[in-house]
This record gives C-alpha cells, structure tokens and sequence, in this order.
C-alpha cells in the first residue's frame, strides 16, 4: 500500500482535506508521533543554524521516512527568504536520503487540481479520485471565520504579530504565551484575524510577498483598534529576513511596539516584561466587553 507522510507543522491548514482525501484513496496516511521536543532536536542536529521552524519540520520529515511521499503546506512567500521561496529545493540541498517531498496548496482551485494531480500518481484510478474529491471539496473553502475578541476583564491588550509557520504551532513560541499572560496581557493574535481581511489590507499596505501582505495587514488591522495598548512583532530566532521585515513594519507603527526573537528554548523575557511595563505605565486595565 502506498504510504504518504503528512506534517502537523509549517501551518498545518491543509490537513483538514487531504487526510480524508488520501484515505478515501486507499492510500496509508502516516503522522508523525514523537514528542515535537523531540523532533525539534532531531532537525536541530542536521540544520543547526536555520530558524526553528525549518528544523521542527526537518525532525519530522526524518520521523516520516517510511513514507512515499510527504506532503508540505505551501508558504507564503517573504522576499530574500529562501526557505518561503523553495523550501524542498532548499532542504534538499541541504539533507540527503529524504523521502520525496511535494508541496500542496492549502485551499481553493489550485489544491483541487493538487489532490486531482497527486492521486492519479498514486492511485490510476480516476472514478476514485473524482469521487473523493467531489466527497471533500468543501473542506478546501475555509470555515468561516470572526474577529478575535479585543479585550478580556482586568487584562491590557496587545497585539501579537507574526508568520503563520510559527504563530500557528504552539511549540514554537515556547514560553512565551505563560510570559504574556503573567504579565496580565490580552494577546491578540494576527494570525486569528480573518485571512480575508488580512489580505485586503496588506494589498493596501502595498506589500510586495504573501507573507510580508500577511504581517503587514495584521498591522493595519489591529493597531487602529482603541483597546490595543501595543504591538508585539515576534519572529523566528535566526531567521534575519524576518527580522529585518518585523523591524521595518515596526518603525512604521502608531503604538509602542516591540520585535522580539522566539524560540521553543527562550526563558529570557526581560526584554518583554520591560516593554509591557513600559507602554503600560499610567495606564488602566479595561473591563471586558466592547470588541469594536
């Protein structure tokens, strides 16, 4: 039976397709199981100097080398950024003895012809793959989606603003969920904000890349709300594009903001806690209610 490999990392949107997808194919659907500590470790071995993303995902395509295939969620793309750009060229360039890796559209027409494509290599049988396409092509429009809730009772909010490969996978970002919240913080997401609004107002920003569109419209999208008292740009450790894209929207923005390098095995947050206290002085927490 043929065995194809699907990440939980990378922002893992497309898995709500193709896992169904691939079993109404007969096809074997492998997922990775080891702890993501310790798939991290694995990639950090091999990739000891890329961002923590790349070597997350590394560990877990060595974790799925039983596989065919391994299927990859498309990036959005960031100028300057090769692992955005080509991903899978890239890694290979830099690992050998990989499973084949081929990377799928998240959603919408393109992932269709994706899936219609995919399964006639694996399967040569089109009645089945019409079938199960027809079965689960509404899983490729997204679920319909609200703003996040601005505020929350005695908590100031902040807006939290980063890639979709990192604020999507919890890890990740390490501690710093349990550092915002004891410092009575209201974090809102850009990556919760709606994706159609994202992208219309990072058209608007004039962005050149997907990925910078998506930073720079959770930007526009958040800082003009009232009960945002600052922003909070994180980004991948050892990753300079981002950096360097995080710094620029920064200096560009209305309220206090900060840019901070994340990682699952960051603790020092004094940085953080300096700027929160900062933006916070004089200030009062709001009460709950009134999203705006």
């Amino acid at each position: 039976m043929v065995k194809v490999g699907l990440l939980d990392t990378l922002g893992s949107r497309h898995l709500r397709f193709w896992e169904p997808y691939l079993q109404d194919l007969g096809v074997e659907v492998l997922r990775p199981t080891l702890p993501k500590d310790e798939a991290y470790r694995l990639g950090q071995d091999s990739l000891g100097g890329e961002p923590p993303y790349v070597q997350l995902a590394l560990g877990r395509i060595l974790e799925l080398e039983r596989a065919d295939v391994v299927l990859l969620p498309q990036l959005d793309t960031v100028a300057g950024d090769p692992w955005s750009e080509a991903f899978v060229d890239v890694l290979r360039s830099r690992v050998s003895s990989l499973p084949t890796l081929t990377v799928v559209p998240a959603g919408g027409d393109a992932a269709a012809t994706a899936a219609t494509e995919l399964g006639a290599r694996l399967t040569h049988n089109p009645g089945m793959i019409g079938r199960a396409l027809d079965r689960h092509r509404p899983r490729l429009t997204p679920p319909r989606e609200s703003m996040p809730a601005l505020t929350a009772a005695s908590r100031h909010t902040f807006a939290v603003i980063g890639p979709d490969v990192l604020l999507a996978e919890p890890f990740l970002t390490g501690h710093l969920t349990t550092r915002l919240d004891e410092a009575g913080v209201h974090a809102v997401y850009g990556t919760d904000v709606p994706r159609d609004v994202l992208l219309e107002r990072g058209l608007r920003s004039g962005a050149a890349t997907p990925g910078e569109r998506a930073l720079a419209g959770a930007q526009l999208a958040l800082e003009g709300k009232s009960a945002v008292r600052g922003l909070l740009f994180v980004v991948p450790a050892r990753s300079d594009v981002y950096r360097r894209l995080a710094d620029r929207l920064a200096a560009t923005a209305r309220k206090p903001a900060l840019v901070l390098d994340v990682a699952p095995e960051r603790e020092d947050f004094a940085e953080l806690d300096a700027f929160v206290s900062r933006t916070l002085t004089g200030v009062s927490a709001r009460p709950a209610g009134g999203d705006e």
